[in-house]
């Protein structure tokens, strides 16, 4: 047995212990999930704001959020981000010295060009940015923005058209309208967005898991 038909024989089993309008919600959710773009935020430390970009990758059907922890541990408000976490794949970094380093290395060995948003750097407007290549977008702090680390590695940086006195919009904002901007155009494109079979398999089993309760005891018992 192959280990598609291994994680789909898992995800069947479990499906098995859900309702079957969760059940049909995962399988309808599943089909619009992406990996082409996704998140990285750097020292994000305020719960409100954190929370809202969760909440709002996981409505714009963005599956992954990379998470740097170099000063500040990132903390979820769940009155904010209302259940999104546990819909999202989220990886932390945090065990290095220079953590940031280390997630964009991680990021580019599995393909992904590293764009950070910033108002201070001339490169490309959000509607110009090119979505031909995997595409993971940089979030920096409310004050501070990202860090020196982060421009200098950086491949491109990306800007939102501002009319007005004020400098910048807060992270929750800014991730909201990059997001929804990014997604909606490669949506429409004819760029090859979706997840691969295997991948939707393994999330719809870490949805499931986080459905049912005492789920492991469950998976003990399964047997392939």
């Amino acid at each position: 047995m192959n280990a598609i038909e291994s994680k789909k024989q898992l995800r069947d089993f479990l499906f098995g212990f859900i309702s079957e309008n969760k059940k049909s919600l995962f399988e309808t959710i599943i089909k619009n999930r992406t990996r082409h773009i996704t998140v990285v935020l750097e020292d994000i430390y305020q719960p409100h704001n954190a929370s809202a970009v969760l909440r709002s990758a996981d409505l714009f059907g963005v599956q992954d959020i990379h998470i740097i922890e170099n000063r500040n541990q990132y903390e979820v408000n769940p009155d904010v981000a209302l259940g999104s976490s546990k819909w999202l794949t989220l990886n932390k970094y945090n065990n290095q010295e220079q953590n940031t380093v280390a997630c964009f290395e991680n990021l580019r060995k599995n393909g992904y060009r590293i764009v950070a948003t910033t108002p201070h750097k001339e490169d490309v407007m959000l509607d110009e940015l090119p979505l031909n290549q995997k595409t993971a977008v940089v979030f920096g702090t409310e004050l501070e923005g990202l860090s020196d680390i982060a421009l200098e590695n950086a491949d491109a940086f990306v800007k939102i058209p501002m009319y007005g006195f004020t400098e910048s919009f807060n992270i929750s904002v800014s991730a909201a309208l990059t997001l929804f901007n990014l997604t909606e155009r490669l949506r429409k494109s004819d760029i090859s967005w979706q997840l691969s079979k295997e991948e939707e398999l393994e999330i719809q089993i870490e949805w499931a898991k986080s459905t049912i309760k005492k789920v492991e005891l469950l998976i003990k018992g399964f047997k392939y």
